[in-house]
């Protein structure tokens, strides 16, 4: 049906993402240097390219001669604490390899852009849930770099003709229901994930990072929205700007949040399992609610999530109790551990 570029096709939600295209008849081609992902996330009915997603040149080499209809820009960096420790990282790797990438983009006629970009560019909420013409007052220098990538694409709308969609994630989790994909990289940083394996015995007690939010429980709340659903929006998003919409900035997130220590109560309910924890003081950054208000996506994509959080659970439980099959990287954050 289209031609279809994705950057950081080999991470978690990008090897989701690509595997939803092919299943609706795209043709995809990946491009991942494999820093954080896994080559064997990848669909093989996909083409692969190990390549940095801002080497020009390669880029490039690749467009050349190749009519490409859309990309999906997932390649980033995506850890908060990270982000604040080493910005320079951040900066290079989020913001710099952008640009690289649509400008080369730009040099072979390919316009059509969805990026991956994060509810990090809201920061501290001032209402929740939160709308998508909320401020934006990133609180990390993650969020900040998916900000600026999302104005830049706002500029190169403006002057060069893009049109673009750009998804602000909530929280991805879970995995595949059929158990061969799922979230799987090192270092682990998300909630879902460290609470199973804690629950397995495969990692320490999980650490809980706050207790004293002004929430009903004092731990954080955030829209947890299944890997799977979050693809679903990456084509509906694809789609719309094959149709000649005009694009523009999504929330994505179910509208419900759920604390952390609500999230360990439902693991230990889908394993059957105690989940050890340890409390922890609150990370830099981590505002205390992150829910969306996704009526925009619903209204004008047509989107509606297919999965709660019970269904999260135990997809996620599945793929980590298989101990084997696909594996890829993750994005996102969370504060929980």
């Amino acid at each position: 049906m289209a031609t279809i570029l994705v950057t950081g096709g080999a991470g978690y939600i990008g090897s989701h993402t690509v595997r939803a295209l092919l299943d609706a008849g795209d043709s995809v081609v990946v491009v991942d240097d494999l820093s954080r992902g896994h080559r064997e996330a990848v669909d093989p009915r996909a083409e692969f390219v190990q390549a940095d997603a801002g080497d020009r040149e390669r880029l490039a080499a690749l467009l050349t001669g190749r009519p490409f209809d859309a990309v999906i820009h997932f390649a980033g960096l995506i850890a908060v604490g990270e982000s604040m420790a080493d910005p320079a990282r951040y900066h290079h790797g989020n913001v710099v390899k952008s640009a690289a990438l649509f400008d080369v983009l730009r040099a072979h006629g390919v316009t059509r852009v969805v990026f991956s970009s994060s509810a990090a560019v809201y920061g501290e909420p001032e209402t929740v849930p939160i709308p998508e013409d909320h401020p934006l007052r990133p609180t990390s220098v993650y969020g900040e770099t998916k900000l600026w990538v999302e104005r830049m694409l706002a500029h190169y709308a403006r002057a060069y003709g893009f049109r673009y969609v750009a998804l602000r994630y909530f929280n991805a989790a879970g995995a595949h229901p059929d158990g061969t994909l799922g979230e799987a990289h090192d270092p682990e940083t998300h909630l879902i994930p460290l609470a199973i394996g804690a629950a397995l015995g495969t990692r320490p007690p999980l650490r809980i990072f706050g207790t004293d939010y002004p929430t009903p429980d004092g731990t954080a709340i955030r829209d947890y929205i299944h890997v799977c659903d979050l693809a679903d929006a990456h084509l509906l998003a694809v789609r719309h700007l094959l149709a000649g919409a005009p694009g523009g900035v999504y929330n994505v997130g179910t509208g419900r949040g759920h604390s952390v220590r609500e999230v360990l109560a439902a693991a230990e309910l889908v394993t059957g399992r105690p989940v050890p924890a340890v409390e922890a003081p609150r990370r830099p950054g981590d505002p205390a609610r992150l829910v969306a208000a996704p009526d925009r996506i619903r209204r004008e994509l047509g989107w509606e999530p297919r999965y709660g959080l019970e269904d999260i659970l135990r997809h996620a439980w599945r793929w980590h109790s298989r101990q084997g099959g696909g594996r890829s990287g993750s994005a996102g954050g969370w504060p929980g551990g």
